[in-house]
């Protein structure tokens, strides 16, 4: 079963006379255990796409599949308590609560996923370890580096166990070293996981840690025979 499916979505950017779809059928799957990335220019939809695939915008044709369940037959209650367990999600800025500390900021996450307290915990802190910014536990995010915000932002998608983790250009304001740095944690943490990954990008250098590669063209989803590696490079 794939973890992440959609199949024929069709979904318009905007509302009224100005409205403008962006994606027409557009359909994937990837397996868990997969880095996919999805590219395409800016303003081909990848965006779009990628809030359809986490239930945060709903097509208006098509179907999305995630963690084995349909999404448009949850009620609205029900996605969100789907996607707080199912996905998780690195943004291109971390989003990383401002008033907690890093530890707050990824404890917070299992905890809206219903984790327990001592399992989200425990869990925090082995994912900061093992993404090496654990010594970071007790700062602020304006405290920390562009690299080590996403770092914190890749244990927080992790830290539930989701089937899917989605990416939205998550290397986009980091230099190359930083951007390549968190790419290889995103992947090799989460292929150890078993999770989706799916990566929305316009770098070319995050194929190293890719085992398919999808284009994102006139709003619909095609296979690029160019394939990465996959995670570890």
């Amino acid at each position: 079963m794939s973890a992440l499916r959609l199949c024929e979505v069709v979904q318009a950017r905007g509302s009224g006379r100005r409205a403008v779809t962006v994606l027409h059928g557009a359909s994937l799957s990837i397996e868990g255990g997969e880095s996919v990335l999805l590219e395409g220019p800016s303003g081909s939809g990848k965006t779009t796409l990628l809030a359809v695939a986490a239930g945060i915008l709903t097509p208006e044709s098509g179907e999305v599949v995630v963690a084995g369940r349909a999404l448009h037959l949850l009620t609205r209650l029900e996605r969100i308590r789907h996607r707080a367990r199912s996905i998780g999600f690195v943004f291109q800025r971390s989003n990383l609560l401002e008033g907690l500390t890093v530890l707050q900021n990824v404890v917070l996450a299992a905890r809206l996923a219903d984790r327990g307290s001592s399992e989200g915990l425990g869990r925090a802190r082995e994912l900061l370890a093992r993404l090496g910014v654990e010594q970071l536990a007790a700062r602020y995010p304006r405290e920390l580096s562009g690299g080590e915000e996403q770092r914190v932002a890749v244990a927080r998608a992790l830290v539930h166990r989701p089937r899917v983790i989605l990416a939205d250009e998550p290397t986009g304001n980091l230099d190359g070293a930083a951007g390549l740095e968190v790419a290889r944690a995103l992947t090799g943490l989460a292929a150890s996981d078993g999770c989706a990954v799916l990566i929305a990008t316009h770098d070319p250098a995050l194929a190293a840690f890719a085992t398919r590669r999808l284009q994102l063209a006139a709003g619909r989803v095609l296979e690029d025979e160019a394939r990465g590696p996959g995670p570890g490079g």
